[in-house]
Formats: C-alpha cells, structure tokens, sequence
C-alpha cells in the first residue's frame, strides 16, 4: 500500500482512478454528494442494493432524485446517523451516513447502505453462533461441574471432623488454599466441597493435575495460546485452564510439581487477576479461586529452593491436613458400606446386598493402607468381583492384603477348638446379615439369600445363636 507521500506524488489523473476504483470495489453500497447536495459518485453495490443507476442521479441534485433523502440535512446538521432503514423501489436497506468534513468545514456527505437481506442474514448468523456459544459454555460448565459436596465426605471423625469444620469456613469466602494429603486421601473431594459450598457453585470447576501435563505443555494448558503462538496451534488459539475456570474454581492437584518458571507467572496471575496467552500482548482479566492440593510439604521445599517462598505464602493462605486412611480406623466400616452399597446400586442389586464378614474388617484396621481410600475402593472393587455369593470374606481380597495379614496374625492363636472358631465367624456373619435386614419374614428372606442358606437354617441359627432380639 502506497504512504501518503508516494500518494501525492502521482499524477493527479493516477489519483483520482486509484481512489475511485477503491470505492467501487467496496461490497457497501455509497453515495456521495457535495456540499451543494449534488450527487459526485455512487458505486456498483450502491446500484445493486437500491436498483437506482449512475445515470439516473450523479450529477444532479439528491432531494431532485430522491426527495426523503436525509443526507442532505445530516450534512448541513454535521452529524452521524447510524443505522437507518430505508425502502426504495420496495428495496429494504439499513444507512449510516456522515458529513465530510476536510480542513475543519463540512465539504460533503456519504451515505453507507447494506443490504436488509444482508443485515438479517449477519443477525441470523450472530444469533446461531451466540446460540452455539452459549450451548457450549452450558456444555463445558457441565463437563467442569463440582459432583461432591461436605455429605459426600463419609465417616467425619476425629482429625478429619476439624478439617471438615475448617474447610467450612474456607468456603465462605475466596480465600486461597492448600490441602495436604497423601495421595489417595480424597484431596479433590475435599475442594470439590468446599466449592460447592462457595458463591461459585454454580460456576466451573476446573481440575488439573500439575504432574501429569509435559512441561512444555503446561503453559499453554494454563494460561492458553494465540494462533500462530508456535508450531501446530490451533487456529484461533486455545483457551487457557484460568480462562476456563473463570468466575469458578481452579484446582491445582500436585502442586509441589509445577516447574519453578511456571511458578512464578502463577504468582503473577494470582496477584494480578489477569493472564497473558502464550504468544499474546494484552493481558485478559480473570476471576477464579484458587485451591490447590500437594502430597509433599512445600514449607520444605521452600528451604531446599525448590518451590517459591513468595508463592508459598500467596497460596498457603488456608491450609488444610487431611489425615491417611490408616489413621481413621473408626471410619473404616462406614466407608467400606458406603462403597458396598454404591457397587450394589451399579450392578443393579439391592443396596444391603453385599455383607462383610468380620474377619475381613479386622483385616481392613489392621492394614496400613499406603494408597489411602483411592486402595480401599480397589480392594473393595476386587472383592466384590471374587465373592460368590453376596459375603465378602478373607479369601475374597488381593492376594498382598491376605499374605500381609498373615504374616502379621501370631503363630498360634491358642483358647479354643476349631469348632468354637467357626461358630463364632459363623455367628458374627448371621449378626451383621440380621442388621443389614428388618425384622419381617421378608427380612428374613433377604438375610437367608446374603448368607446362602434356606429360610429354615437361619431360623435354626438365630436360636442357636440367640439372636433373636438382632433386627
């Protein structure tokens, strides 16, 4: 494209065609008159549009052609008018239109015309895509939706009761925080919850887990990309995980993984509310809560210079511990039932269709649990898998988890006959099949399908066993 000193250097005659072909290769329609109100110039779009040719009006008066025309008095007004309908030859249009004005005095007007067939089919085409961008925002806001809440949480005993009254709290405002846990202990659960019980429950839930995205990758996944940002970026560019999350939560899982070069454009966005895409120039304003989990001890890294004291502290506003597995014994059953239950639902049984033999939560307190609730629930799944019935027992859990409590059993039991063993697991199986069931003959008919034995046998049992007083 030429300067405005090359311009002027052209032969006047150069000029005027190069400007004029300009305005006829415009897809708007244009009118153009002096200052007298007399037609200089329309172009071909101008003729398409509205059906009236060069002949019929340049060079003559516009209100002699066209006497409502309002450009005339747009002009002598010196004013803007923006999208005017207009009809003619029953023609619908929609004008802007505008005075000239060349060295401080209005010298002319020009009048811009598109099309009412144009201008509904855009109207059209903007309300399909704001259609389609609201039907995705409502897709992705159900992909990025918070499905636990504090009820969730099963068994809040102990350590974990005070961590469930501090969250709580943490919930009502936007304060940032830190979950502690070994992995396994139900880090997500827990921000999930406090989540959804914020203001923004309603907004996105976006989850990240810091370890598991390539470092190269894990700024754009964050913060987004531009097109052309680098080698294969999507046209468009891409959202970053912030901008998904906006006016929601973030949840950073494995934090203590993030590069030390990533931490500090987190510091910045934290402190800032504002993002910069990779490959962009403007900084675009977000707002999301941040709640991040580690299963190391970041205080500990600050000192070994591993992890940034400055965004240490920004995020370590509120910090929560959640205790191993192998801490809450007294939780154990409860959460044990409670998966029980849920794979029952899952294959289409009864609720109470599965009965833990007693053994089997001895072995279950007894373990140590590395993996935490995440290792129950597959131990549970396997389980669940191996019975034959509906009673779990020993023989039914992982192979390690019985080696390991048999390794740990003494070598000799002593006080008692085979025979007395037996009726006494057999006793505690009839006892928890009795509470897991009402005290009706249909309840009785349920117990006996739990322990595989007829009617009359339980019946038999419980007063052997005298238990008829268990409903």
């Amino acid at each position: 494209m030429w300067n405005k000193r090359e311009l002027l250097q052209l032969p006047s005659g150069s000029l005027a065609d190069y400007f004029f072909a300009l305005l006829r290769s415009i897809q708007d329609g244009l009118l153009v008159i002096d200052k007298e109100g007399v037609v200089l110039f329309i172009n071909p779009e101008y003729t398409r549009i509205t059906g009236v040719t060069e002949a019929e009006i340049v060079g003559k008066p516009l209100l002699s052609v066209r006497p409502n025309a309002q450009l005339v008095e747009v002009m002598k007004q010196n004013k803007v008018v923006v999208g005017l309908r207009r009809k003619e030859r029953n023609v619908e249009y929609v004008v802007d239109m505008a005075p000239i004005v060349l060295g401080g005095r209005v010298e002319g007007a020009v009048s811009i015309c598109k099309g009412a067939v144009e201008v509904h089919e855009l109207v059209k085409k903007l309300e399909k895509n704001s259609k389609e961008l609201k039907r995705l925002q409502q897709g992705m806001n159900s992909l990025s939706k918070a499905k636990y809440s504090f009820e969730h949480i099963i068994g809040a005993e102990g350590d974990l009761k005070a961590v469930i009254a501090k969250a709580k709290k943490a919930a009502r405002s936007a304060i940032s925080v830190v979950i502690y846990g070994e992995s396994g202990t139900g880090k997500e659960l827990l921000a999930q919850a406090i989540h959804n019980e914020s203001g923004r429950s309603d907004k996105p839930f976006v989850a990240v887990n810091c370890a598991a995205i390539p470092e190269a990758l894990l700024e754009s996944e964050l913060f987004g990309y531009e097109e052309g940002a680098f080698t294969n970026a999507k046209r468009g560019g891409k959202l970053g995980l912030f901008e998904l999350a906006h006016q929601g939560t973030l949840f950073l899982d494995e934090i203590s993984e993030l590069p030390y070069d990533i931490q500090a454009k987190l510091l910045r966005v934290l402190q800032e509310s504002a993002i910069r895409r990779v490959g962009g120039v403007n900084e675009l304003e977000v707002d999301v809560r941040v709640i991040a989990a580690a299963n190391k001890d970041l205080a500990q890294m600050v000192e070994k210079g591993r992890f940034r004291e400055d965004l240490f502290y920004r995020l370590n506003a509120f910090m929560l511990q959640l205790p191993p597995l192998r801490a809450r014994h007294r939780d154990i059953e409860a959460i044990v039932d409670s998966m029980l239950k849920h794979e029952a639902r899952a294959n289409g049984e009864d609720a109470e269709a599965y009965v833990v033999e007693p053994e089997v939560m001895d072995i279950f307190a007894r373990y140590h649990w590395p993996g935490n609730v995440r290792q129950l629930k597959n131990v549970i799944d396997y389980a669940v898998c191996m019975a034959e019935g509906n009673m779990i027992t020993p023989r039914d859990l992982p192979d390690y988890i019985r080696q390991e409590h048999a390794e740990r059993r003494p070598a000799s039991q002593g006080g008692g006959s085979l025979k007395e063993a037996v009726e006494q697991a057999e006793r505690a199986g009839i006892a928890q099949a009795l509470k897991r069931t009402d005290n009706t003959l249909e309840g009785r008919k349920q117990a006996a399908q739990m322990l595989g034995v007829s009617l009359a046998t339980l019946y038999n049992k419980i007063k052997k066993y005298d238990l008829e007083e268990i409903s």
